[in-house]
């Protein structure tokens, strides 16, 4: 069992830069993947970034790439979600999730995750 507890997030003007923050007990993150989504009001949830198990490669989605830095510290058992140039679009609640058994293929879908943390409000606007 992995716990997933979030910090960061906040109130920025667009342009601003933030980091959202995921730490995991229970369990080290080594061998899981690790997502970040994020739900706007009355919208699905969303992948935004992810690392495979193997921790070798990261996605995106299109909208946040160049923009948005996950890392991940099998060490220190954390992952990070480091935004610049923020938007107004990027306004949501973020998530972190772990997955035991996601395939890179699945790494975009939320269903394939197990485990949550508990969402971190990301507000853009002037």
């Amino acid at each position: 069992q992995v716990q997933l507890v979030q910090s960061g997030g906040g109130l920025v003007q667009p342009g601003a830069s933030l980091t959202v923050s995921c730490s995991a007990s229970g369990s080290t993150l080594r061998g899981y993947a690790m997502g970040w989504f994020r739900q706007a009001p009355g919208k699905e949830r969303e992948f935004v970034a992810a690392s495979s198990r193997s921790g070798g490669n990261t996605y995106y989605r299109d909208s946040v790439k160049g923009r948005f830095a996950f890392s991940r510290d099998n060490v220190k058992n954390t992952v990070s979600l480091q935004m610049n140039s923020l938007k107004p679009e990027d306004t949501a609640v973020y998530y972190c999730a772990a997955g035991r058994r996601v395939i890179t293929s699945e790494l975009i879908n939320p269903a394939a995750y197990d485990f949550w943390g508990q969402g971190t409000q990301v507000t853009v606007s002037s």
